[in-house]
């Protein structure tokens, strides 16, 4: 195999904050290909996350984001296993960055998981997205099979816009914010678990 330029291995170091070694093993397992290495490295770090996320993570911060205008604040639980690494710069770098995301999304999340949204709002999507479907002549003649996927369609679309962890991360679109949480575990081979966060903006309901 041909060797890897130290540049790329460097870029791919940059995009990912992992290890240099890392970025050079994913290099060398995808032909020189950064987009493809960066690629295998998400995956790693699926993996990863799915092999940790048994493990009891009773440690970790509560991060705080204010905005220059004092009109809208953040505040953010996010646990790890141990408190050698809730001091760990990555760490506490990506509960920042969580907190202006939580303070700059839109639309604002509503709760870290799917299983955090009120049931009350999801059959009201569920109701309204009915409603447009029943409302088009032309879906009268569609399987009910094929109205069912497409209400289903629609309510995944709101979950994905209202629900933390499926949201585009505000700093790399190209990834979620789970995809993100997955690099930190990977970074930091511990269990990372989003708690909980508040958000306050002067003048919401």
């Amino acid at each position: 195999m041909a060797d890897i330029d130290p540049k790329l291995v460097m870029e791919l170091r940059r995009r990912t904050g992992l290890a240099m070694m890392d970025c050079k093993k994913a290099l060398e397992a995808t032909g020189g290909d950064i987009a493809k290495a960066e690629e295998h490295l998400r995956k790693q770090g699926e993996k990863v996350a799915a092999s940790k996320a048994g493990r009891a993570a009773k440690e970790g911060r509560i991060g705080s984001y204010i905005h220059h205008n004092g009109k809208v604040g953040v505040m953010v639980e996010v646990s790890c296993e141990d408190d050698f690494a809730a001091r760990n710069e990555v760490f506490q770098g990506f509960i920042k960055d969580l907190s202006m995301h939580i303070a700059a999304a839109v639309p604002t999340p509503l709760s870290v998981t799917r299983e955090g949204v009120p049931a009350d709002l999801v059959a009201k999507e569920r109701e309204i997205a009915q409603g447009q479907l029943d409302g088009d002549p032309k879906n009268a003649k569609k399987p009910a099979e094929i109205k069912q996927k497409i209400v289903d369609g629609k309510v995944a679309a709101f979950y994905k816009e209202r629900v933390l962890l499926e949201q585009p991360w505000i700093k790399d679109p190209n990834q979620t914010v789970d995809q993100v949480l997955k690099g930190v575990i990977q970074k930091l081979g511990q269990n990372i678990v989003i708690r909980r966060f508040a958000r306050l903006e002067v003048g919401a309901e």
